[in-house]
């Protein structure tokens, strides 16, 4: 099972991607997770995406794709995995499709979540993670027992790149840069729409059913 989860930022695509995964038992593979874990290690890539990251702005290509491929070469990836934040671009797209052909692979389904833009500002700005575990919170839709820390006790942050004025930019980057992909994968055959507005169990169904997962 090969899959790749599209949409917008906050339109809630790593919550079904990290369920959906483990119910699969195939890596949940998300790329801005891999980012932030390369900038918090300061690596050549961190280093080279950090600024971007801070602005809003969608990391180059040529960084994200080196990441994303080096990780999909990884054993537990043999199997299956979903791609989530990857690609983002037409660019990282045919990378993608060029290495799995030198593979006799192909991605079986991409599924795109759709949400309107004023429902995506308030989910991401209402995100809260915590530093220690690295758990997700929502201060309204999925807040944590105690108001500004983690179950396990860590006091919450929010992102720098959550805040509401950042999230702006990365919507008009997503905007401008990923939409094509829509089009990309609808002419080849392989998308599949799920409207992302609703509980988590209701949308987990939608998506499984557009990623052909139901019996």
């Amino acid at each position: 099972m090969r899959l790749v989860f599209l949409g917008a930022p906050g339109v809630g695509k790593g919550t079904q991607a990290t369920r959906l995964a483990q119910e699969r038992g195939v890596p949940h593979i998300a790329t801005g997770d891999m980012l932030r874990s390369a900038v918090a290690r300061a690596t050549q890539g961190g280093i080279a995406a950090k600024s971007h990251i801070d602005a809003g702005r969608l990391v180059p290509d040529s960084v994200v794709i080196g990441i994303v491929l080096e990780r999909l070469s990884e054993p537990d990836a043999a199997a299956g995995y979903i791609l989530d934040g990857f690609p983002r671009t037409v660019v990282q797209a045919d990378a993608l499709a060029e290495m799995l052909g030198q593979r006799g692979a192909t991605i079986d389904r991409v599924v795109y979540f759709s949400l309107d833009e004023e429902a995506l500002v308030e989910r991401i700005a209402g995100r809260r993670v915590c530093p220690a575990c690295q758990a997700v919170y929502h201060m309204t839709h999925y807040p944590s027992r105690r108001a500004g820390f983690c179950d396990c006790g860590a006091a919450l942050a929010q992102r720098k790149d959550d805040a509401p004025e950042t999230v702006k930019v990365r919507l008009a980057a997503y905007r401008s840069e990923t939409m094509p992909l829509i089009q990309y994968y609808e002419t080849r055959g392989l998308l599949s729409h799920v409207e992302a507005r609703g509980g988590i169990d209701e949308i987990a169904g939608r998506v499984k059913q557009a990623a052909g997962l139901c019996p």
